[in-house]
């Protein structure tokens, strides 16, 4: 990353030179020629001298100065450890007397062995550097970034501060170029949060049997009674002088809509609990990658937003190779902001879904606005399971229809 040429006005960088240092050095020889003392004529002299020389050399410091930021690994889960490594370059042949770097940084992901300095945005912080470079010189750092939270997080930008040789004017610049770091969250097995580690949704066996794929003809047979007339094949059956009916290749579509509610209390003003938060965003995750390993279709749904924005998580199921990375990539970045109640956005978005797709709400807290909209939505057809981390909430009589699991990390009771 190179420093930007120059600000808005023309000029290289910000600078700190005015007319102070020249107005003080005339001060001091007038004050000498007066007092007819001879020493402060010199000095005087060699300000004059020194001043120009230190403003040239701080108005070209920072010409070809180079930083660069690298990273291992740009998407990693909760629980990996990254190198990242630091250059700073100065790619010109007069010596750079000094630089400081600040390099914005999350402050929950400090370098091992570094604090980070505070800083008026709040959580985050600076990684500091300081160095002297001669011509054609580099400097590098490296750390390893220790990913213990889930998040979607930005490394810079950088700023970068630099001077003369004796130090009388400085100028800074910014670096604006950033680094990306996506933490999935947590993955762990069906069985470590007390799910069945085979068909944990329990729709599997459920299925009627596969349904045939008007698309994928696969040739003829003779009639049979329960056949639908739609299905007749009938120049086969002028051909043949017995009724015959188009067979085709079986399929079955596995669908998972997950709805992720990121709602820890009842009631929104409660606030948010981040311990079952993320517990949450652990398990949807699990889930989507249970559902992607065996060839499912799985979509998202959540009642929380992408960061810095108002606009909720959708993910429509697809069995795309990518798209889990997708999911996890949401499920990583998604905030406690609620938009809607969870049950609101199940009514509102089941019916733009396919029929035959399974309906998944995934919550830490179980009220009576989300069974009652799951049982309406039974009743009316659609699929339904219900998983749940409320430790005190205790399944109803009249969930009938609907597969009930109450899911427990692994390590709990």
């Amino acid at each position: 990353m190179r420093l930007p040429k120059g600000d808005r006005k023309g000029r290289p960088y910000k600078t700190m030179f005015n007319s102070s240092w020249l107005r003080f050095a005339a001060l001091i020889i007038i004050i000498g020629v007066w007092l007819k003392v001879t020493a402060l004529i010199v000095l005087a002299v060699m300000l004059l001298v020194i001043i120009p020389i230190a403003w040239a050399w701080n108005r070209v410091a920072l010409y070809r100065v180079s930083y660069e930021r690298a990273l291992s690994e740009h998407r990693v889960f909760v629980g990996e450890t990254i190198d990242l490594t630091l250059r700073v370059g100065n790619r010109k042949i007069l010596p750079l007397a000094w630089v400081r770097i600040d390099d914005q940084f999350p402050s929950i992901l400090p370098p091992a062995h570094k604090e980070l300095a505070p800083s008026h945005i709040p959580l985050t912080g600076y990684l500091v550097h300081r160095a002297a470079l001669g011509p054609f010189e580099r400097a590098r750092w490296n750390y390893r970034l220790a990913c213990r939270q889930r998040g979607y997080f930005t490394l810079g930008p950088a700023h970068v501060k630099s001077g003369d040789l004796f130090g009388l004017f400085e100028q800074s610049a910014i670096i604006p170029g950033t680094d990306p770091l996506i933490v999935y969250p947590r993955l762990a097995p069906m069985q470590d949060w007390n799910l069945p580690a085979k068909d944990p949704l329990g729709d599997v066996q459920a299925r009627a049997r596969l349904f045939q794929d008007p698309t994928r003809a696969r040739g003829i047979r003779d009639y049979h009674p329960e056949d639908a007339p739609k299905h007749i094949h009938w120049r086969a059956t002028a051909r043949r002088g017995e009724l015959q009916v188009k067979q085709y290749d079986p399929t079955i579509d596995y669908q998972w809509m997950l709805f992720v509610n990121v709602a820890t209390f009842a009631q929104a003003w409660q606030g948010v609990n981040p311990e079952k938060l993320e517990r949450v965003i652990s398990l949807a995750a699990s889930i989507a990658n249970y559902g992607a390993e065996n060839k499912f279709a799985v979509g998202l749904l959540a009642n929380g937003t992408w960061p810095d924005s108002d606009q909720r998580l959708k993910i429509l199921p697809s069995r795309d190779p990518n798209h889990l990375r997708h999911i996890l990539e949401a499920l990583a970045a998604i905030t406690s902001f609620v938009t809607t109640p969870i049950e609101t956005l199940m009514r509102n978005e089941s019916p733009k879904l396919a029929w035959g797709a399974t309906l998944v709400m995934i919550t830490s807290i179980v009220t009576d606005e989300i069974l009652a909209e799951m049982v309406r939505l039974r009743q009316v057809g659609r699929r339904l399971a219900l998983i749940s981390l409320d430790e005190e909430w205790i399944p109803r009589a009249d969930l009938e229809g609907i597969v009930v699991r109450n899911a427990k990390p692994a390590g709990r009771g």
